[in-house]
């Protein structure tokens, strides 16, 4: 398990230097998703060929957890096929609800500093925001 040490530093760092806060131009794909319960507010943009998520960011608002994850979470699915980052959001969400073993946290690899969230209830819309709008936007995807 990370230490909160750990946590807090990804958590810093994803929120004060995101690598993928900015508008994405080549975007394909693009979703919303707002936490009405606290705000936050991000638009999620993916540029995706051939199964493959070739690039992504993120533009909008919210507190240090949904943004840094969101960020930790384009890092981990940016260079993967679709399938590989819908499993990575699975996993991640299971790791929220306190049901991932130490391997599925250990395939998280930043992403698990946030496995404390789990004791969080008021906090875990905020981590996964980004997650389920990006599962969401790739189901969308598979529609004809």
């Amino acid at each position: 398990m990370p230490s909160s040490t750990f946590y807090n530093e990804v958590l810093t760092d994803h929120n004060l230097y995101p690598a993928h806060k900015k508008p994405l131009p080549g975007a394909n794909m693009t979703l919303e998703g707002v936490n009405p319960s606290c705000g936050d507010d991000i638009i999620l943009q993916l540029k995706v060929e051939n199964g493959k998520i070739e690039d992504g960011s993120f533009v909008g608002d919210g507190c240090a957890i949904s943004q840094a994850s969101a960020d930790i979470m384009l890092d981990m699915i940016i260079g993967r096929s679709v399938d590989e980052a819908k499993d990575l959001a699975e996993t991640f969400l299971k790791m929220i609800k306190g049901e991932a073993t130490d391997a599925d946290i250990e395939k998280l690899e930043e992403a698990g500093a946030l496995q404390d969230i789990s004791h969080m209830p008021a906090r875990v819309k905020c981590a996964v925001l980004g997650w389920h709008t990006m599962e969401k936007l790739l189901d969308h995807k598979d529609e004809p």
